[in-house]
């Protein structure tokens, strides 16, 4: 996705070049008023494309930022299936034991200690 910024820049040179080329080819041959105005329409395309480039990573930063909730919420829903396996997990390991202790007290029942 980041290799659009690549484009996105490419596209912002290709519309300000033909504007500034065409803008010093007038600008030669018009007066000190109409130089001026056309260098401030120049500066006004090079803050235009500066402005499109800024929306377009505006936007990927954006989708970066749903995608990234997007990938929170699929793993907080994994790390709650993980507890309450644990929790299952350690209810029976807690079973067990019980059971354990229990037969242990059998055997011991059969063979007193001494």
């Amino acid at each position: 996705m980041r290799e659009g910024i690549g484009t996105g820049l490419m596209i912002a040179a290709l519309v300000t070049v033909p504007c500034t080329a065409a803008a010093q080819q007038i600008a030669q041959g018009a007066g000190p008023v109409d130089a001026a105005r056309q260098q401030k329409q120049r500066q006004a395309g090079a803050a235009y494309g500066e402005l499109q480039q800024a929306q377009y990573e505006a936007k990927l930063a954006e989708q970066d930022l749903l995608n990234a909730q997007e990938a929170h919420a699929a793993a907080q829903k994994q790390l709650d299936a993980a507890k309450k396996a644990l929790s299952a997990a350690q209810a029976k390991v807690a079973q067990a034991q019980k059971r354990y202790d229990a037969a242990l007290g059998g055997v011991d029942q059969v063979f007193p200690k001494k």
